[in-house]
C-alpha cells in the first residue's frame, strides 16, 4: 500500500476529521504538524491553489478539502465503512453533513435554530447521528464537541448544555467517550485567537491597519489561507466583533 501522509495543524477540527477517520479506519499514515506562518515546500507544492490544511498524500496522489479527504478515505479503504450501504441513507448522511458546513459560518444568533434542526431533525434519539455506530456525520459535526467551546467563550453565551439542547449534550458525551475520538483530542484548547500554547493565546500578528481585531473561528481557519493573523479582542483595546 502506498505511504499515507497528513500535514495539519493542531487547533483545527478540519485536521481531527481526518485523524479520526483514518483511527477508525485503522490506516497507518505519518502525521505532519505546519507551521502556517512558515508553510512547508510539501503543503505549497501538493496544494498551489489554497495552500492550507488538511492535506492527505497517498502515494502520488494530493488531496485537499477535509470532507473531500473523508470520502477519499472511505472509497479508497472500504473496510470499517462510515458511510451507510444504503443509497438513500447514504444521500442523507452527505445531506446533513452539506447542511452542517454550510451553516458553520452563521452569524451567533442564527446558531441556536440551526443547532435545534441538527438536534430534532438529524439526530433525534439516536445515540449518533447514524444510529449505534459512529459514522461519517458524526466525525462532520465532531468540531460541537470541543471547538464550539471556544466559540462560545469568544460570544460570552453558553448555547450548547444539557437543559438547551440534552439530545446533542449527551451525543457530545457519547462521541467524546468513542476510544479513538479520546485518544485524538487536542491536548490544549483551541479557543479564540489561535496561540503557541497552554492558557491565554500568545499573539501572532499585530492589528494590521483597516482590519478590525477579530476571533478566529475554527471554521474559519481552513479558509484563511495565512491562518491566524490577528490578535484577540482583549488584546487589541477590547473591540470585539
Amino acid at each position: 500500500m502506498a505511504g499515507v501522509k497528513l500535514l495539519g495543524f493542531w487547533a483545527t477540527s478540519f485536521a481531527y476529521r481526518v485523524i479520526w477517520t483514518l483511527k477508525l479506519k485503522g490506516i497507518n499514515y505519518e502525521y505532519i504538524e505546519e507551521d502556517l506562518h512558515n508553510k512547508s515546500q510539501l503543503l505549497l507544492h501538493h496544494n498551489p491553489v489554497h495552500k492550507k490544511v488538511p492535506l492527505l498524500l497517498h502515494g502520488d496522489k494530493a488531496v485537499a478539502e477535509s470532507l473531500v479527504i473523508l470520502e477519499y478515505i472511505e472509497e479508497t479503504w472500504p473496510e470499517n465503512p462510515l458511510l451507510p450501504t444504503d443509497a438513500y441513507e447514504r444521500a442523507m448522511t452527505r445531506f446533513w453533513i452539506n447542511f452542517g458546513e454550510s451553516n458553520q459560518e452563521k452569524a451567533i444568533k442564527e446558531t441556536v435554530e440551526i443547532l435545534k434542526i441538527i438536534e430534532e431533525q438529524s439526530l433525534g434519539d439516536k445515540k449518533f447521528f447514524g444510529g449505534e455506530a459512529i459514522g461519517l456525520v458524526d466525525i462532520a459535526f465532531g468540531w460541537l464537541a470541543y471547538w464550539f467551546e471556544g466559540i462560545e467563550e469568544a460570544v460570552g453565551t453558553k448555547l450548547l448544555n444539557s437543559t438547551t439542547f440534552p439530545r446533542l449534550h449527551a451525543w457530545i458525551q457519547n462521541f467524546k467517550q468513542v476510544p479513538v475520538i479520546k485518544e485524538n483530542l487536542p491536548d490544549r484548547p483551541a479557543h479564540g485567537a489561535l496561540g503557541h500554547g497552554y492558557g491565554d493565546p500568545e499573539p501572532l500578528g499585530e492589528c494590521r491597519q483597516g482590519f478590525e481585531p477579530t476571533v478566529l473561528k475554527d471554521w474559519q481557519l481552513e479558509n484563511h489561507s495565512d491562518g491566524c493573523v490577528r490578535k484577540t479582542p482583549r488584546q487589541c483595546g477590547n473591540r470585539g466583533i
